[in-house]
Formats: structure tokens, C-alpha cells, sequence
């Protein structure tokens, strides 16, 4: 493994690091925001959606995690 393909690596897991905590928070607000409804029900696809976005791209940020990972 050379040392660029070590510090992307490890710059891939830094990014889901900080983007898992992110969506964390982002699905305490969509559950608490389903607790309180139907107050702000408005934003409930907005919430959700952007709930919805973030653990895609983390799943795909794993996904190509896995794939440097096994290709060194």
C-alpha cells in the first residue's frame, strides 16, 4: 500500500466519521419531530429527506471504503 493510498484511506474514514455523527443527529431530529406531531408536520419530507440523503452517502462512502480497502 503506498502512502497516498494509506491517506486516502484514512481521509475516507474521517469523512464517515464526521458525516455518521451528522446523520445521527439528523435522525434524532426526524424522531423527534415524529414524536411531536402533528406540530410541524410541514417540515416532516424535508427533515425526512435530508435524513434520507446523508445515510445514502454514507452508505456509499462505506461502500468505496471497502472497496480501497480490499483492493490493497
Amino acid at each position: 500500500m503506498t502512502q497516498t493510498e494509506k491517506t486516502n484511506i484514512e481521509e475516507l474514514k474521517t469523512r464517515i466519521k464526521r458525516l455518521n455523527s451528522k446523520a445521527g443527529q439528523m435522525k434524532m431530529d426526524l424522531h423527534d419531530l415524529a414524536e411531536g406531531l402533528p406540530t410541524d408536520y410541514q417540515t416532516l419530507m424535508d427533515v425526512a429527506q435530508a435524513t434520507y440523503d446523508i445515510y445514502r452517502q454514507l452508505d456509499e462512502l462505506k461502500q468505496h471504503l471497502k472497496q480501497l480497502e480490499k483492493a490493497t
